[in-house]
Parts: structure tokens; sequence; C-alpha cells
């Protein structure tokens, strides 16, 4: 790794804190074998695919909090140069324009600024994760039934981070020399949400040609 990007993504100038796993769960073996999947070079569509034995909910959450935390850190390092007045919508060129919604202050779509929109999304991901009703950290604490919606929601979001980064963002990426980190982690994420079938084909159109 080169100095350059281990300055970028070793500084903890990640938007929000990690959410870290309890050494000693089921979550942290489980979450120490998918990085070693990774780190041993494995071919990404190899590396997302269910262990034997391992409940399908285990790995998908170990998955969305570990997405959560890089895509944090991705947008950490741009987030000097993503502000009202460069991104005044919350898009993906001009063909994509992503609109907030939530349960309190946005009930129907709302345009925001990027910035604002990434702030309001981290902070609703922070609440689902550390949820213990929707991520039951306790080994044997069922899922609840609303548990895939959820991901699917929050990854649906998370992806348009990915949408938003690389298409107004990615001349700041390179001159990072952080292009290579960027593409692996999106190839990653790509692969894991077309594994387990976790976000709409259609929505995932904006950066197809990035996938391959």
């Amino acid at each position: 790794m080169s100095h350059a990007l281990k300055q970028v993504f070793n500084k903890d100038k990640t938007f929000r804190p990690k959410r870290k796993f309890e050494p000693g769960t089921q979550r942290f073996e489980l979450h120490k074998k998918a990085q070693a999947s990774l780190n041993a070079g494995l071919d990404l569509k190899v590396a997302v695919q269910l262990p034997p034995g391992e409940e399908q909910n285990d790995w998908v959450a170990v998955h969305v909090v570990d997405f959560f935390n890089r895509i944090n850190l991705i947008y950490g390092t741009i987030s000097d140069y993503c502000t009202e007045q460069s991104c005044p919508v919350m898009s993906g060129g001009p063909k994509y324009e992503y609109r907030w919604q939530d349960e309190h202050k946005y009930r129907k779509p709302t345009a925001l600024s990027a910035p604002q929109y990434m702030n309001l999304l981290m902070d609703w991901i922070e609440v689902q994760i550390n949820n213990e009703d929707i991520f039951p950290t306790n080994v044997g604490t069922p899922f609840p039934k609303n548990f895939l919606p959820v991901v699917k929601k929050i990854l649906s979001r998370l992806f348009r981070v990915f949408v938003h980064v690389y298409i107004h963002h990615f001349d700041r990426i390179t001159q990072m020399g952080s292009e290579a980190h960027v593409n692996t982690c999106y190839k990653h994420f790509y692969y894991f949400v077309k594994e387990f079938n976790l976000i709409d084909t259609k929505e995932l159109e904006p950066l197809v040609s990035r996938a391959h």
C-alpha cells in the first residue's frame, strides 16, 4: 500500500465512529473469516459467498456493518470537497437525483444537498445497525422479520454514496492515489449485493460499467 493510501485510509477521518464487533462473538469470527478471504486475494465473486455451515443473516449483518465503515471512510476522504456549493443536489450526474425520505422530518422524498443527504444517511444507518431489535448481537437471538427489508434499504442508500463519489469526486480520489482501493471496495460491495439479491438491478445501473 502506498504511503499516500496509508495516510488516507489509516487516519481516522471517518465520517462516523466505526461500529466494532466484540471479540469472542460469532459475528467477530465471521468478520475475521470475511477479512481473511479478502486478504488472501480470493476472487471477490468467491469471497462473498456464504461459508458452509453459516447462517445467511449473520453473514449479511457482518458485511452491512463492514460496508458502512468502509464507505464512511471513503466519503470522509472527500467530504471537504463535497459542500453545499459544489454539490447543491445529491446526485450522480444529470441523470440521477436522489431524494431523502424518513419517518421523522422528511416524510416525502425531499431534494437536499449532497452533504445534508450524507449526514442524514449516516445517522440513519447508525441507528439501524445499533438497534438490537434489528441487528441482534447475541448469538442465538433470531433476526426480526424486517431484517432483510431494512438491509436492502441500507445497502441501496449506501450505493448512492458510491454513485456520488464516482461521478462527482473521482478526480479527488485519483489525486490521492486511492482509486484502486475504492474500486476494490465497490466491486466487493457489488458482488455481495448481487450474490444475495439485495439491490434491484435497475438501481445498480449508474455504475454498472465499474463493476466489471
